[in-house]
């Protein structure tokens, strides 16, 4: 895990050396333990690197092979290297480095861009040709590893993270109408290509861009998910599925493993997390570093889990690390957070990754976590209703949106009120989804883009500030093409997640199956009193929000006035999304 930038030129010009230093400086918490440049003809590549796969310096990057003519940045993992690797030998490669980096490179001299489609992992990658000047990007299916990027005159930037782009300058900060309708409407869920900033962009998951020398590109999106039964499923029986799914589960987890330093596990107390733990176990791992993080209490909602993480961790005898914030620390630590923010992220779970990360780094450099298992196995409460919807769009906009048109143009200013973006994202995408059913829909649209840009993004955002590397095995395509297959009702039936449960239970005690659903809890950023309060006014009435005249002054005023009136569909505080925007660009200086 890494963090990775570059300059393309396409005017004959030097890429800037200086800019590409610029980005990979801000990129130094993701990539502690090494960094480098790498220049040729137009491209200027740089690198920070988290040693986690060959340790030694035979793996550095920019990696460069003179012979294939061929240079890489990479940031994520291929757990399948090593049969790869084996492939590729038989096919006459030779290797300098026994990690996985060199093997995308050998990868793709083999195979081209479509080598993507055999790799098992989470990745983020761009790839010079230094005898045809052409560059390839490329992303994971799942968005799980980041990819900005910046049109310039005459030139393109990419790295990492969106605040690495801002560091090399030149970059239009204006706000984007249509991501900040998404933002505002679709609980902060902003789908690429679009940030937040005009001038910013995100290359789709799923996607690999062929960048020719004269700028002209070309996308290919090389995966998608299939909803609905396929042939043969026909007659399965919950238990051949439960089969099916603990033996996909059981390759995931052990694929998640690979590494040359130990792993560890986030562990909340919930059913993701939880068994993720009892398959390691099962898989003989012992001494397992297992880490978990509560708050104080605030407005009658108790701010941590532990009743429930500590079960799993006696059960399993794991070395258990409990970490509990102080409401003092967490006040303190809110301008960290919204600084290791690509872009605004409204889950008041983020401080909590953070602090937690922050723990956790200080004991390893691997950690699997549990996301996705909500969006894969059908684990929300909107799910249920759309079994039987009539009207698919309407009933999850519904469910999700935070606000309706109207609220939103007393809320924003107006020259940003235009069109119902977010409504007609979901109408083109529930119209061309392989999604037979309303249910179908849904899951597919949160598997692949709500759970990109919020969840998943959250997460990497949040550990890579520590240089801590999260894997998530609920999102192996495999797992994910399993699931699709799977019929809703299995999914959905009994609050969610009915078969992954069933399933689990012949792993783990029944005890944190059968809890209530819970979540990241964070109490103090839901129900905005006292200090917290007090801060968010002290951004919110500040020139600098006044001066940008984003928003509407008088909403803002009647949310601070009553925080606790006003909450989205999804339990969220209105005025906590609309202030952390404002903070957000603050601390970016933008």
């Amino acid at each position: 895990m890494c963090g990775i930038c570059g300059e393309i030129v396409f005017t004959g010009q030097s890429p800037s050396v200086t800019a590409v230093l610029r980005m990979a400086d801000r990129l130094q918490p993701r990539g502690p333990d090494a960094g480098g440049v790498y220049a040729q003809k137009n491209i200027a590549f740089g690198h920070r690197r988290l040693k986690i796969i060959d340790l030694s310096d035979h793996a550095q990057q920019p990696m460069h092979d003179p012979d294939l003519g061929l240079t890489l940045v990479f940031n994520g993992c291929i757990y399948n290297y090593e049969a790869l690797r084996s492939e590729l030998q038989s096919l006459g490669y030779r290797f300098f480095s026994t990690g996985d980096s060199e093997v995308i490179l050998k990868a793709f001299h083999a195979w081209g861009p479509e080598c993507v489609q055999r790799f098992n992992g989470m990745f983020a990658f761009a790839i010079h040709d230094r005898d045809t000047g052409r560059v390839v990007w490329a992303r994971d299916r799942f968005g799980i590893k980041p990819f900005y990027y910046a049109e310039l005159e005459g030139k393109l930037r990419f790295a990492s993270s969106l605040p690495a782009i801002l560091a090399a300058g030149e970059v239009n900060t204006e706000i984007d109408p249509v991501a900040l309708h998404h933002y505002m409407q679709w609980h902060a869920v902003v789908p690429p290509p679009y940030t937040l900033l005009k001038g910013v962009r995100k290359l789709e998951p799923a996607t690999y861009r062929v960048i020719e020398a004269d700028g002209q590109y070309r996308d290919t999106r090389y995966w998608s998910q299939v909803m609905g039964p396929q042939q043969g499923d026909e007659d399965k029986t919950q238990r051949d599925w439960e089969d099916e799914l603990l033996a996909v589960m059981r390759r995931s987890v052990e694929r998640r493993a690979v590494a040359d330093v130990p792993v560890g596990v986030l562990l909340s107390g919930g059913l993701d997390s939880s068994l993720i733990v009892g398959l390691l176990a099962e898989q003989g791992q012992t001494g397992l570093n297992t880490f978990s993080v509560g708050f104080e209490a605030a407005g009658g909602e108790k701010g941590d889990e532990f009743k429930y993480s500590d079960i799993i961790a006696d059960h399993y005898g794991t070395e258990h690390h409990q970490i509990m914030v102080p409401s003092s620390r967490l006040l303190e630590t809110l301008p960290d957070t919204f600084s290791a923010m690509s872009e605004p992220m409204v889950s008041y779970d983020n401080v909590g990754f953070y602090l937690l990360s922050h723990e956790v780094s200080k004991h390893l450099k691997v950690v699997q976590s549990g996301q996705g298992a909500d969006e894969v196995f059908g684990g929300y409460h909107w799910y249920p209703p759309m079994l039987e919807s009539e009207d698919a769009v309407a009933d999850y906009s519904k469910a999700f949106f935070d606000r309706s048109e109207a609220e939103f143009a007393q809320a924003i200013s107006s020259q940003y009120v235009g069109d119902n973006y977010s409504r007609k994202f979901v109408e083109r995408y529930f119209a061309s989804a392989s999604a037979p059913r309303p249910v179908d829909k849904a899951l597919h649209i949160d598997t692949n883009v709500m759970l990109v840009d919020d969840p998943v993004k959250r997460v990497d955002n949040m550990t890579m500030a520590w240089g801590l590397e999260a894997r998530v095995p609920f999102l192996d395509h495999e797992v994910v093409e399993l699931a699709g297959r799977i019929p809703a009702e299995l999914k959905v039936k009994d609050s969610g997640k009915y078969v992954l449960k069933e399933m689990a239970r012949r792993i783990i005690p029944s005890a944190v199956i059968d809890r209530p659903k819970g979540y990241f809890p964070v109490p103090a950023l839901k129900y905005i009193e006292g200090p917290y309060l007090e801060f968010v006014r002290g951004y919110l009435d500040s020139d600098t929000c006044r001066e940008r005249g984003l928003f509407r002054h008088e909403y803002l005023e009647m949310l601070m006035d009553a925080p606790r009136d006003h909450i989205t569909p999804l339990r969220g505080s209105k005025l906590w999304q609309m202030a952390l925007l404002e903070m957000w660009m603050q601390t970016h200086g933008i």
